[in-house]
């Protein structure tokens, strides 16, 4: 699931952004201001290895965008980071942020490490001495730049950052100097479910429209369409799950290592266990395995969900594509030759842009937990279980019956933080679908990607407007 070599991410998302900027007003130098990268921050740190062996690593924290601060993005840790794919992915961010209206300029950070050939005491000093870099070249704080998990990290390394954070600077909002952290270390519930979780209500929203399904010769719903998904990390795990839930048949996971296919379904959970216990997703009950995995990709599905790296779909495998809809978990899974070929085959994309936004909205609600020193719910909690009992209570009192007890435990449920954040995604993801639906809808567009750009150009361009910069 690697990268061709040749491929330039960052001219792609620029190529994405020129051709969305050409339906909007906003005069060239503002759009090129909304393009460029404000801060680009590169250094080299040593790492002691094993006593007398030393490793210099590359590092890089790009901040795209201050029209909005913070800035806001994950660090991933892979062999296959470099200037110009840090500087895409914080590129995207800040469009990422603009469209779903969370209030943050974007960024992305990461070291060109494999993670895998580090030991956990390795990783946790790259982890702490590239915080240091950060701390001294002031790009990491609560009002300046917070960092996310991303490929390679997790919360694990999270909490690495926030503890050298705070030795570095004892403040009283330290804490929010990172997100994605465990939930013994001020995290949230459900940050780590976020992203596949705004995966599946970005797809329900999209098999939800009559018209746009109709034009695929689908019904609407999730209830029986069949699934691909190529990654079971974070992300393509807890999509696939939901969607699953939701009744969806998942008939084929993607993995480095391979892929597996059962046209009648596979569970998600299984083969997340499977994969754990023998370290790879072959040979998985009467699942068909499929070596190399790119080839699930050309699988017949109606919805392709890729959830790994860019530049997975390509001029080189898009014509063969048969799913109908493509769901874009990963960040720039699909160029834009490839987008080219999809749109003229009538095939549906739900963009990156959009779809993946759902990490960066969970961690907006983590830092403002944070700032606030109180969990979401906690204030309005015993207020809200009063309420709700004392409505309970009126309306057996008037019917002269007692609720079915179903009806009754669903009023009188406490409200978890994870109910909250649950039900804040959702809103997000129903809000900014159909602002961007509707954009398409009016600009007679036929990508939603481009619609999302739009949006997203329209709301950076007022934000450096009302800072006076721009008239």
């Amino acid at each position: 699931m690697g990268k061709a070599s040749e491929y330039d991410f960052l001219h792609d998302t620029h190529e994405f952004i020129d051709y969305a900027a050409r339906f909007t007003d906003h005069p060239t130098g503002l759009i090129e201001q909304i393009k460029t990268a404000n801060s680009i921050y590169k250094f080299n740190f040593p790492l002691r290895i094993e006593e007398g062996r030393i490793e210099v690593l590359e590092g890089y924290r790009v901040q795209h965008s201050h029209h909005k601060l913070p800035t806001k993005g994950g660090i991933r840790f892979s062999s296959q980071v470099d200037e110009r794919e840090v500087t895409a992915l914080a590129t995207l961010m800040s469009f990422k942020c603009a469209l779903v209206d969370v209030p943050f300029g974007g960024a992305k950070g990461g070291v060109k490490i494999n993670p895998r050939k580090y030991s956990v005491e390795q990783r946790e000093k790259i982890t702490r001495r590239y915080t240091t870099e950060l701390i001294r070249k002031n790009c990491i704080g609560p009002a300046l730049d917070v960092p996310a998990p991303d490929y390679g990290t997790g919360a694990r390394e999270m909490a690495w950052i926030a503890d050298t954070y705070l030795a570095f600077k004892p403040e009283i909002n330290a804490i929010a100097c990172v997100t994605g952290k465990p939930l013994t270390q001020s995290g949230i519930a459900g940050r780590a479910e976020a992203t596949g979780m705004g995966v599946y209500f970005g797809l329900r929203e999209a098999v939800g429209v009559k018209k746009d399904m109709q034009a695929l010769g689908l019904q609407t719903g999730l209830d029986g369409k069949r699934v691909i998904v190529q990654g079971l990390g974070n992300v393509g795990y807890f999509a696939a799950k939901y969607l699953q839930e939701d009744g969806a048949l998942i008939t084929g996971v993607a993995e480095y290592e391979g892929g597996i296919y059962d046209a009648d379904g596979l569970d998600v959970d299984a083969v997340f266990k499977h994969r754990s216990e023998s370290g790879s997703i072959l040979n998985y009950g009467n699942a068909q395995n499929i070596e190399p995995s790119q080839k699930l990709l050309e699988f017949d599905c109606d919805i392709l969900i890729p959830a790994a790296l860019e530049d997975q779909i390509t001029p080189e495998n898009a014509a063969d594509i048969k799913a109908k809809i493509i769901g874009e978990a990963a960040n720039g899974p699909t160029t834009r030759d490839a987008e080219k070929i999809l749109i003229d085959r009538g095939i549906y994309i739900l963009p990156d842009l959009y779809l993946n936004a759902g990490g960066v909205t969970v961690s907006y609600f983590e830092w403002l937990k944070n700032l606030s020193r109180v969990s979401l719910g906690r204030l309005e909690k015993r207020h809200e279980e009063q309420t709700s009992r004392t409505i309970v209570d009126a309306i057996e009192s008037a019917s002269g019956k007692c609720l079915e007890e179903h009806h009754r435990d669903q009023l009188l449920r406490e409200r978890s933080e994870r109910d909250l954040v649950r039900s804040g995604l959702d809103n997000t993801m129903i809000t900014a679908f159909a602002q961007m639906h509707e954009t398409r809808e009016r600009k007679n567009l036929k990508e939603l990607r481009a619609a999302a750009f739009i949006n997203a150009i329209d709301k950076i361009a007022i934000s450096y407007m009302d800072l006076g910069i721009f008239p």
